[in-house]
C-alpha cells in the first residue's frame, strides 16, 4: 500500500463518521486507493458504528495499547497509529484535539505525508480553507497543513461573497452583522443540551465571536485588501437539528432582492428553500442528502430576504447544514491533497448533494 493514495480519517464523531462514509462510498470518482480510520478508545456502544464502517471498506486503526480492546469487542484493528501514519499520504483529523495531535504525532510525518487536514475548532492548525471560497490560494508543496473552517463559518463566508462582494470585490462590503443561533448538540450526541436558549458572550473584542474572526482570517489568505468589517454574536437554542444565522449586510453598489435571487440559483454552494422551519430544511437533508446531510454551504430561505430602500443594506435568515458544508470542504482539500490540479472537477461527484432547491 506504501506510495498509493491512502487517506486516514482520525476520529468517528459527528464529522469523522459521514466523512468516513463519503470517502469509501466515492473511493473510486475520488481516486483514492484506501480509506483507514483511526479510533482510540473501544466502546460496546459503538461497535455497531465501527463495524459498519469496516462493511463498507474503511480499514481500522488504534494505538497499540488499545489492540486488545477492540479484540475483545470482536473486532480486529489492521494496523497500529505508526504503520498508519507511514501509510498515509493525507491525514483528516476530525477530532477536537488537532492541534496537540499535531505536536505529538503529524509532525513526525510530515517526510511522507503530503497534507494534514484539521476542523473549524483547531484554530492555528494551519491555513484556513472552505471550498469555493479561498481555492486559489492553495500552494502546492507549501500547505502542509489546511484547518477547514467551521460550519457556521462557512455559512458565513459564502453570505459575504455572495451578498457583499459580489462581483465589485471587498470595498463593496461596508459592514457584516450576523447572529448565530446555534443547535445545542448534534442528534447523535446525549451531552451538551440546553433546556432553554442560553446567549453566549463576546470574547473577542473586535469580531464578538470567532465565527466573525475565522471568516476574516478565511478572507485574509486572499491577500490584505480583505480586511473586512465583520462582527458575530451567538446563543445556543434547545434544539438538536440546525443552526440559523440571521444577516444583515452593508454594500456601497445598491442591489435588487431579484439580482440577490439569481446569484443564489448560479452558486451551487447555495440551496434556496420556501420553507421556514429547521425540521422541514433537516427532514429534506435526513430524506435525500448522503448520510442525512446537506452538502450545500448555506440554505436560504428566498422570503426572508430584505433589501433596504436604498438597495444597500440586505438583511435576512440562513440554515446551516449541520456539518453537511465542512464535510464538503473536507473532501476537496483531501482530493487536492491527492490531485492538485484536478481536485474540483474530481469532487463534482458529489453533485447529487449539491442541491439547487431543498
Amino acid at each position: 500500500m506504501q506510495g498509493s493514495k491512502t487517506v486516514l480519517v482520525v476520529g468517528t464523531g459527528t464529522i469523522g463518521e459521514p466523512l468516513i462514509g463519503l470517502l469509501t462510498h466515492f473511493k473510486a470518482q475520488l481516486g483514492i486507493d484506501e480509506v483507514l480510520f483511526h479510533k482510540r478508545t473501544p466502546l460496546m456502544t459503538d461497535r455497531s458504528k465501527v463495524q459498519n464502517l469496516l462493511r463498507r471498506g474503511a480499514r481500522l486503526v488504534t494505538d497499540q495499547e488499545q489492540v486488545d480492546g477492540f479484540k475483545k469487542l470482536g473486532i480486529k484493528a489492521e494496523m497500529v497509529t505508526e504503520e498508519a501514519l507511514e501509510l498515509s499520504k493525507v491525514v483528516v483529523d476530525c477530532t477536537p484535539s488537532g492541534n496537540a495531535m499535531k505536536e505529538r504525532w503529524y509532525k513526525n510525518y510530515e517526510d511522507n505525508i503530503d497534507l494534514f487536514i484539521a476542523q473549524g475548532s483547531e484554530f492555528g492548525f494551519g491555513k484556513p480553507y472552505a471550498r469555493g471560497i479561498n481555492d486559489e490560494i492553495l500552494e502546492v508543496g507549501k500547505d502542509k497543513y489546511l484547518q477547514v473552517v467551521s460550519c457556521n463559518t462557512h455559512n458565513l463566508s459564502v453570505l459575504i461573497k455572495m451578498l457583499g462582494l459580489g462581483d465589485e470585490g471587498p470595498e463593496n462590503l461596508v459592514e457584516g452583522r450576523f447572529v448565530c443561533m446555534r443547535r445545542a448538540n448534534d442528534i447523535s450526541q446525549d451531552d451538551k443540551f440546553v433546556p432553554s436558549p442560553q446567549v453566549g458572550g463576546h470574547k473577542d473584542a473586535r469580531f464578538g465571536t470567532h465565527h466573525a474572526r475565522d471568516a476574516w482570517h478565511l478572507y485574509q489568505t486572499k491577500g490584505k485588501e480583505y480586511d473586512l468589517n465583520l462582527f458575530s454574536s451567538a446563543l445556543k437554542v434547545n434544539s438538536q437539528l440546525m443552526h440559523i444565522i440571521h444577516y444583515y449586510l452593508k454594500v456601497n453598489k445598491p442591489v435588487t432582492k431579484d439580482e440577490l435571487v439569481a446569484r443564489m440559483h448560479e452558486d451551487d454552494r447555495i440551496a434556496v428553500t420556501y420553507k421556514t422551519t429547521a425540521n422541514s430544511i433537516f427532514s429534506f437533508g435526513r430524506d435525500h442528502g448522503f448520510c442525512g446531510r446537506i452538502l450545500n454551504q448555506s440554505v436560504m430561505p428566498v422570503d426572508t430576504l430584505h433589501i433596504g430602500e436604498d438597495g444597500r443594506g440586505i438583511t435576512g435568515y440562513c440554515f446551516t447544514p449541520q456539518d453537511g458544508n465542512s464535510l464538503l470542504s473536507s473532501v476537496a482539500a483531501t482530493v487536492w491533497g491527492l490531485y492538485p490540479e484536478t481536485y474540483d472537477k474530481i469532487v463534482q461527484c458529489l453533485r447529487p448533494y449539491f442541491f439547487q432547491e431543498v
